[in-house]
């Protein structure tokens, strides 16, 4: 994993593995400013000839990183995150129901976003 680069690209949503110059893996998320401040993961998606190199899972960590050093939640709609943070949970703070109720009603609403 030494020759992969996470980045957080906010504008697009995306938290990118990049290896080589090449994006080979992301998290798709949105960012929830009210009850709270939350990092919300839609989606995880990490390209076929680089599985199993733990990209996935570097990228959930490096995402619970972020929101801590912001200030925020993190609400795991994605199942792999949801997944990660139950197996880490020293890591993955659960979030609070009225944070998690606010982003379900987000995306529910914005189904075009992702």
């Amino acid at each position: 994993m030494s020759d992969i680069e996470i980045r957080d690209d906010r504008a697009a949503g995306r938290l990118e593995a990049v290896s080589g110059g090449e994006v080979v893996g992301r998290v798709e998320y949105f960012v929830l400013d009210s009850p709270g401040r939350a990092l919300v993961p839609v989606h995880t998606i990490v390209d076929p000839a680089h599985e199993g190199r733990g990209i996935a899972g570097s990228l959930a960590r490096e995402l619970y990183a972020v929101a801590r050093r912001e200030g925020a939640a993190v609400v795991p709609l994605c199942p792999y995150v949801a997944g990660w943070a139950a197996r880490h949970q020293d890591a993955a703070p659960a979030p609070g129901a009225a944070l998690t109720e606010a982003a379900e009603t987000w995306l529910a609403a914005h189904p075009e976003r992702f």
